[in-house]
This record gives C-alpha cells, sequence and structure tokens, in this order.
C-alpha cells in the first residue's frame, strides 16, 4: 500500500507544497535579523525609511509569490509529464 502509485494531481500537490514550503522558509530568512539588520538606516528612500521599504517590499514579494503557487493551473490531460512543451499554449 506504500507504493502505490500516484494520481498526478497528487504529483501538483505535492510541488505546490515544496515551493510553499521554500517560499515560506525564504521568508524566515528575509524577516529574520542579518537581513534586517542591513536595511535599518537612517535613510530614506521616496520619503521613507529603508527599513520600512524592504519590509513592505517583502511582505509583499510573498504574498504575490504564495497566491502564484496558489493559483497556478494545472497541466492540460495528457501533458502531465513534460514531453510536450513546445506545443503548450503560452
Amino acid at each position: 500500500m506504500a507504493n502505490a502509485p500516484r494520481a498526478p494531481m497528487s504529483d501538483i500537490s505535492d510541488r505546490r507544497r515544496e515551493r510553499l514550503v521554500v517560499l515560506a522558509l525564504a521568508g524566515v530568512l528575509a524577516l529574520n535579523y542579518p537581513l534586517l539588520q542591513l536595511f535599518d538606516e537612517a535613510r530614506l528612500v521616496l520619503g521613507i525609511p529603508l527599513l520600512y521599504l524592504y519590509l513592505f517590499c517583502v511582505w509583499v514579494g510573498l504574498i504575490g509569490l504564495g497566491a502564484r503557487i496558489l493559483e497556478g493551473r494545472s497541466p492540460p490531460a495528457g501533458h502531465g509529464d513534460g514531453t510536450d512543451r513546445e506545443h503548450r499554449p503560452r
């Protein structure tokens, strides 16, 4: 039972889950001490403190990438193995 074949949809779910884990780890690293210290300067960019601008950009980027991962379309039927890449619509 442990070696049962997977359905193509579970492969897509596994890839999404892995991408979300990597995104979460990248978010933890981007919002942790060493990188925050780099942007903690008394400098303004467009009237916004550099640290606040960095935090906002990272936050928006994490939300945008998370949405892109979760809203990604599944491949059309018969194209799940990646052999017909040149025939996919763009």
